[in-house]
């Protein structure tokens, strides 16, 4: 499939990708931007968040109410977000309709017109999103958590931003830091589908022509000082206990992330996980628990995260250090390990299927590696993993003195030392 996919760098600094898919009648198209919440400075902290709403509320050709109506009209399909290391906006369209979905998302991305009154409105309706996490008790912990976790680090910061930051964000603030973020040798547009190469990079090339490339470098926040925290937040008006255990992971880019990938599965990540069965299957101490992991271009962070009745919090801890304690002390078995790999080979096949997944791929790869990794690489390198290399990464991440652990609830006389989370 390696054959399929192409790439042009604009001498403005825009990166183009395409991979073709022979036999669609459609593609899905967007721009990516090297820059998420890990880019700013505190005082500024959710200004990309912000800066993804307000691009809709207007461009120097189109209003808000133009915006949804094409969007509507090329299928609706429209979507953005804004994650730690970049923001992105993408839609998928019938092929015919590659050019108008590039012209809007390049006015989107480049001309936005930054109105006082729409940014005052889109501060509103952020200030309203920040409330919804503050009322979603899973979403609070992972704040205060990270927050823990990566101290005085902006890994460590909401990506929505605080009241106190996003009400700072007037046009003059606004307008600099998408100049800087923006700027041409930050955007990567890719596509998948029925697209053809030249002709798309003949129109990424007229879109942002005069879009701004001369911006100075900025020095960034290096890789953080990982923490073990243990915080334990009251809240008595909630009826379930929520808690995360974690610990420091590879990094997207290590050469262990396959391996870390398998041994999430393993632990938490389906079904057929020995967290699933032990503490919702066999027990039914838990709706919803599991495992995840949240890998960055330098760093990762393992969790756990379980939701439980407060009377049954310690039982629950207990049986995930059971399963962190065994996964350090035992090899994986063979069938384990098979049932992880086919799971995750069978993800990746599935996904090829999707344009959305494949142009997303294209940029996200791009941005983090630098080059496009083919799907029988990483199927390989998944096929490579052995129980050897599962066990030495749970030993050297699963260590007494690197755990961190968080809850949050109705939890009078819950309490959590070191020498609990020994492994």
């Amino acid at each position: 499939m390696l054959e399929q996919v192409r790439k042009t760098c604009l001498p403005n600094g825009v990166t183009v990708l395409t991979e073709r898919m022979p036999g669609l009648r459609s593609a899905t198209i967007g721009v990516w931007i090297r820059r998420g919440s890990r880019h700013e400075p505190a005082e500024l902290n959710g200004i990309c968040h912000f800066i993804e709403h307000a691009v809709f509320k207007g461009t120097e050709r189109r209003t808000a109410l133009d915006i949804a109506i094409e969007s509507d009209r090329l299928g609706g399909h429209l979507d953005a977000y804004t994650t730690h290391e970049l923001t992105g906006f993408s839609m998928k369209v019938v092929d015919a309709a590659i050019g108008q979905a590039l012209d809007l998302l390049a006015d989107i991305v480049a001309r936005p017109r930054f109105d006082p009154d729409d940014l005052a409105v889109e501060q509103r309706v952020i200030l309203e999103e920040i409330k919804m996490v503050e009322d979603t008790p899973e979403e609070l912990l992972a704040e205060l958590f990270n927050a823990a976790f990566f101290p005085n680090h902006s890994l460590g910061r909401p990506i929505e931003g605080t009241p106190a930051t996003v009400s700072s964000f007037d046009r003059e603030r606004t307008i600099a830091f998408h100049q800087q973020g923006y700027a041409t040798h930050n955007i990567v547009v890719a596509a998948a589908g029925n697209v053809e190469h030249e002709a798309l990079v003949e129109l990424v090339d007229r879109a942002f022509a005069a879009h701004s490339m001369a911006t100075p470098p900025v020095a960034y926040e290096k890789a953080p000082t990982i923490a073990a925290p243990i915080i334990i937040e009251r809240k008595r008006d909630l009826e379930q206990a929520h808690m995360i255990l974690a610990a420091p992971w590879p990094a997207a880019t290590s050469d262990e992330r396959f391996a870390a990938s398998l041994l999430v599965s393993i632990l938490g990540g389906g079904t057929s996980s020995r967290l699933w069965q032990a503490i919702r299957e066999e027990r039914g101490l838990a709706y919803s628990v599991g495992a995840a992991a949240s890998a960055f271009s330098d760093v990762g962070m393992f969790q756990i995260y379980a939701g439980t009745s407060p009377d049954q919090l310690d039982e629950v801890l207990d049986l995930s250090l059971i399963e962190l304690r065994r996964i350090v002390r035992e090899p994986v078995g063979e069938d384990e390990l098979r049932l992880v790999k086919d799971q995750a080979i069978s993800s990746i096949l599935l996904a090829l299927e999707s344009s959305s997944m494949r142009a997303g791929t294209l940029a996200r790869q791009e941005i983090l590696h630098g080059r496009r990794i083919p799907p029988e690489e990483t199927i390989a390198r998944i096929e490579a993993v052995t129980a050897e290399e599962l066990q030495a990464l749970a030993q050297r991440a699963f260590r007494t003195e690197a755990l961190g652990f968080g809850a949050l609830g109705n939890l009078n006389g819950f309490r959590v030392d070191r020498a609990r989370l020994e492994i």
